[in-house]
């Protein structure tokens, strides 16, 4: 069995390649932009102390700027998305708590609960990093439609992912 810690290092991998050299260049109607990098934050196990999750999620970001050139927008929103996650899994905790080494999977979780993590997290980062792109107000409807539908076909990839990979 592959340690927790080379499991996530190897989806870092994964995910950044598939962001870099497949999602990086494909745009719908011209601002749609799937963003399935967001996965590996998500996916982190639930142990993962707050500190660690800034570092990653600083570190996540600032890979994709580096092949983006977009000189820290994806560092901040990613940043950002990592500090809001522990906050996000209190609001949502199950019942009963979270078991001990268990991960945000439809391996151990239900698809409701998926989603509505999955949402909450991909709309912050995905606020977080287009109104970081725009940097005003005038173009705020705009800016929405491109959250909403960037939100959209990047929650759709991720519940594509783990129907594919965590399912039962």
């Amino acid at each position: 069995m592959i340690s927790i810690f080379t499991q996530n290092i190897i989806r870092f991998f994964i995910l950044v390649l598939i962001q870099v050299l497949l999602l990086n260049n494909i745009h719908f109607s011209g601002f749609v932009n799937p963003y399935i990098y967001i996965l590996f934050i998500l996916l982190l196990p639930f142990e993962t102390p707050g500190w660690l999750l800034i570092l990653i999620g600083f570190f996540t970001g600032i890979t994709i700027d580096l092949f983006s050139g977009t000189m820290g927008m994806h560092a901040t929103a990613t940043t950002f998305a990592a500090y809001a996650r522990p906050f996000v899994l209190k609001v949502i905790a199950p019942r009963d708590g979270y078991e001990s080494r268990t991960q945000p999977t439809l391996r151990y979780y239900d698809m409701a609960w998926i989603i509505r993590f999955s949402v909450i997290l991909i709309l912050i980062h995905h606020s977080s990093l287009f109104f970081i792109e725009v940097f005003r107000f005038s173009d705020f409807f705009y800016t929405i439609l491109r959250i909403f539908l960037s939100s959209i076909f990047t929650f759709i990839l991720i519940i594509i992912s783990q129907l594919l990979f965590y399912k039962k």
